[in-house]
Parts: C-alpha cells; structure tokens; sequence
C-alpha cells in the first residue's frame, strides 16, 4: 500500500503531488501547485520550491532560510480555507491555507494567503500574504488589577476574581 500524499489530499503521493514535484507533470491549477508545493516543503525539495515562484519574483527567494525552515520543521499538514480563481483557463488566482508544523517541539502555523499567476502555460507562485487573526475585542472593559471586582463584593479585582 503507498502512503497518502503529505498535501491532506487522502490521496496516494504517488497519485497527487508525487507526478508535479518528479517534473513528470506540471500542475493544472493553482491549488494543486499549492499543495505540490506543500508537499515539497515537507520533503525538504528547495529545488521544486525554487522552480516553481515566478520568474518575477526570483530575487524575493532566500534559499538558505527556506532549506532551514524546511529542514528544521516537523510538518503537521495542509489545511484549504478557500480558492478563487486559479482554475485550468484562468491567469491567475489565490490558494488561503494553513500550514501546520511544530519546530523545536513548539506548535505552528502558516497562515497565507498565495497568489498564483500563469507565465507560458505553467502556474507559479507569485508571492503570499500572511493572515492574521480576527482581531478581540472585549464584551465589557477591562478590570485593572487595584478596581473594585466587577462580581460585586466589594473587594478589589486582584482579591476577589481576579486570584
């Protein structure tokens, strides 16, 4: 039996991303370059990563970090949050994702969103945006540790609840 694909695919590597990173195959949409390139993230394949970012953007790619982030992450997996666009007739598109992977025993997370573009009939990786989380925003303001407890005891916040 082969082993799933590292991409979350539940499909063999072999059947997935296996045929993209070989170069036996050039991927057909922006997802699967994306998740091809995941994929080669946990195999540690900086050639396949390095290859497939558009000649555009060559210059922004620091080979030496990526083989260390690479090579020093323990990759959890692949999580698709959505797509537009990047299909086989389109031009260009966008993958948002999750990345997870623990370095140095430290749970982590990747959260981008990468922008794909077709330059003569193949997709590449543009660049990619981190995504931030939603931002908090409390329901009642906020108790210094010296106010009084907001239970109503009448003692301060650090004597009462606040322990």
């Amino acid at each position: 039996m082969s082993k799933l694909c590292p991409c979350c695919s539940e499909k063999p590597y072999e059947e997935c991303c296996g045929p993209y990173i070989s170069g036996e195959k050039a991927p057909t949409t922006a997802l699967a370059l994306m998740r091809s390139r995941y994929t080669a993230f946990t195999k540690a394949d900086i050639d396949y990563i390095e290859k497939t970012r558009h000649p555009l953007s060559e210059h922004e790619f620091d080979r030496a970090e990526t083989t260390r982030w690479a090579k020093e992450s323990n990759w959890l997996g692949f999580e698709l949050i959505g797509t537009e666009a990047g299909l086989e007739g389109d031009e260009g598109g966008s993958v948002e994702f999750i990345a997870r992977y623990t370095v140095d025993g430290k749970k982590q997370e990747h959260h981008e969103l990468a922008l794909f573009q077709k330059h003569e009939d193949k997709w590449y990786f543009m660049d990619g945006d981190f995504v931030k989380g939603d931002t908090y925003r409390r329901e009642a303001p906020k108790v210094g540790r010296n106010d009084p407890c907001p239970c109503g005891s009448g003692k301060k916040f650090k004597k009462c609840c606040g322990k």
